[in-house]
């Protein structure tokens, strides 16, 4: 017994003394040199619970080919003399796994697999709560100048910062670089270094200034000690505009508040050069079309606009409201000028059965009406695939622990609702989905979104319809609109009744010309309802009368900050009357 006892300790003692040495304290330091390296140590190694982010995201869909026609989907595009590849393959430099969205920290990454001839613009950095999933552009000179070349390297380096003192566990201390570039030339993007050595000059290039667009920071990566990184997209954003997303970060000291001192890119070739074709639309829409799931006590669903139209729907004109005239299939007899004064409107049926059955829609024949569109200089497609709703039912609030009844707050005819998807034009993935809700939304990354199976083994996305209201959402559960406890409730789940948004009908793409032809609804400009009568003050009053006199304090200024579109104040709008339909997602 008293052998094995030494046998244990003597074994204890040399797995002490091998840990010691390979932490590189001798045997004979005090104890707290010991612990101090100890800490030191600990401090520098990153936790061992692995993060979404070790893990890389690939569509979990079959398509691998596109139909041919134009140059979408061919890896590259000439900008006007530079040509870019959307690189999506990285090495990773750095990491911090505290702080940040999740306290998950982030990492920052070179692109690998660079075509011959490119060279990188930029480093690539994303927070460590989602897997590894993005793109940088890299670039090569492919003008006839020898004198005005594309592409300079930069003349020395600026130090932004480095992670010294960050109390966030980290690989290493990371060095962040800002290139000087030439007169005439701008950076796009940082170099980032594990060490105080400056990067070599050939480590990035810079661009000519008239290929380049001015940048303003976008969504928050992370930060610590007042540092934070951002990604960056251009300024100006559009069908028209020429600027490039390049896929880099940006570093500053302090807030969002600075310009970026790095630069975008800018399209000078024609925006629609590598816009897909109609088949290759029609391609995508077979992959990457959500389902879209109503709640399991939706009462008003979605229809086609033709079935309303043909279930007794009314144009009304002010001064002859007692004179209502039917819509023509296809709404081919609906003003067509491009006026919003008011002086027509929609509405349901005028005989209170068919009212009634018009108002819960018809599902069998709701159809997905598709606008396609160039956006980030022609880098990327949006699809806007709007959903049309006949009735939009009441809201309901949560106050704390209850539930209550809106009364008739956010009840409106004519309901337009829209999922956009963000496809790039050079590799054809689809990277990012809009949902739009309210007068609002969000851009998911396509690692966010939940799939599901669709024909043969291709898998698509899932959108949640809000209950009532038809906000979009990516996940099912409540999402309240409010604080404190207390707004109005978006109720989302998986109910019975389900969309396949694949059914549509291409209504616009502008820069196909005559291809396509939009519908005479879409070039009505006035509202899809009436402006609905009801007094704001004796609703709120109605449902105070519920609460408890403790539960009051804030219900009513939150109720009345929501917008018009959501208390169901004002007839809205069809598609092309939103901001989004020429410009950028909110």
């Amino acid at each position: 017994m008293g052998v094995n006892v030494n046998v244990r300790i003597l074994c204890v003692c040399v797995v002490l003394f091998m840990a010691i040495e390979a932490m590189g304290v001798h045997q004979t330091a005090p104890m707290d040199q010991f612990l101090e390296n100890k800490n030191i140590f600990k401090k520098k190694r990153p936790r061992s619970r692995s993060r979404p982010i070790d893990y890389t995201f690939k569509l979990p869909i079959a398509q691998t080919s596109w139909p041919k026609g134009n140059g979408f989907a061919g890896g590259f595009l000439d900008l006007g003399g530079l040509q870019v590849y959307q690189a999506s393959t990285f090495s990773k430099v750095w990491g911090a796994y505290e702080g940040g969205l999740d306290n998950q920290g982030a990492s920052v990454y070179e692109p690998t697999g660079i075509p011959k001839g490119f060279s990188m613009l930029g480093s690539y950095s994303q927070p460590n709560n989602k897997p590894l999933f993005g793109y940088v552009f890299v670039a090569k000179d492919v003008s006839s100048s020898t004198t005005g070349r594309t592409l300079k390297p930069p003349v020395d380096y600026t130090l932004v910062s480095n992670t010294a003192s960050f109390k966030a566990t980290q690989d290493s201390t990371l060095y962040i670089w800002l290139p000087i570039a030439p007169n005439g030339y701008k950076a796009l993007g940082h170099v980032v270094t594990t060490t105080q050595d400056k990067p070599s000059l050939d480590k990035i290039m810079c661009v000519r200034s008239d290929l380049t667009d001015q940048c303003e920071s976008s969504s928050w990566i992370w930060g610590s000690n007042n540092f934070n990184f951002y990604n960056v997209r251009p300024i100006n954003r559009g069908t028209q505009a020429p600027g490039v997303r390049v896929g880099t970060f940006f570093a500053q000291n302090g807030g969002n508040t600075n310009p970026p001192s790095i630069s975008c890119l800018k399209n000078l070739n024609s925006i629609s050069q590598i816009m897909p074709n109609k088949k290759q639309i029609e391609a995508m829409l077979q992959v990457y079309s959500p389902f879209l799931y109503l709640h399991s006590d939706e009462e008003y669903l979605p229809s086609s606009v033709n079935w309303f139209f043909s279930n007794g729907a009314l144009l009304y004109k002010k001064g002859e409201e007692s004179n209502p005239v039917p819509i023509a299939q296809n709404g081919t007899n609906l003003p067509q000028d491009p006026n919003t004064d008011g002086a027509y409107w929609i509405d349901l049926p005028a005989d209170a059965a068919n009212k009634e059955r018009v108002k819960k829609g018809n599902l069998q024949s709701a159809e997905s009406y598709v606008h396609v569109k160039p956006m980030y200089g022609g880098t990327f497609t949006d699809i806007a695939m709007w959903v049309f709703y006949p009735f939009n039912g009441p809201g309901r609030a949560k106050v704390e622990f209850l539930n209550v009844k809106l009364g008739k707050i956010g009840e409106h005819v004519g309901d337009w609702e829209h999922v956009t998807l963000r496809v790039s034009n050079l590799d054809g993935q689809l990277w990012h989905v809009y949902f739009s809700q309210h007068n609002l939304g969000s851009w998911i990354d396509s690692s966010q979104l939940e799939f599901q199976d669709g024909i043969g083994a291709t898998k698509r996305p899932v959108v949640y319809a809000s209950l009532h209201g038809h906000a979009s959402y990516p996940h099912a559960g409540l999402v309240l609109l409010g604080k404190n406890g207390i707004g109005a409730r978006d109720d989302t789940n998986k109910g019975k009744n389900v969309m396949d948004m694949g059914k549509f009908v291409l209504v616009s793409a502008e820069y196909l010309g005559s291809e396509v032809k939009e519908p005479a609804w879409l070039n009505y400009f006035r509202e899809w309802g009436p402006h609905v009568d009801y007094s704001l003050d004796d609703e709120l009053k109605n449902v105070e009368k519920l609460l408890p006199g403790k539960l009051k304090n804030g219900f009513e200024d939150i109720i009345r900050s929501l917008p018009k579109e959501a208390l169901g104040e004002a007839g809205p709008t069809g598609p092309k009357q939103k901001n989004n339909w020429s410009g950028d997602e909110v």
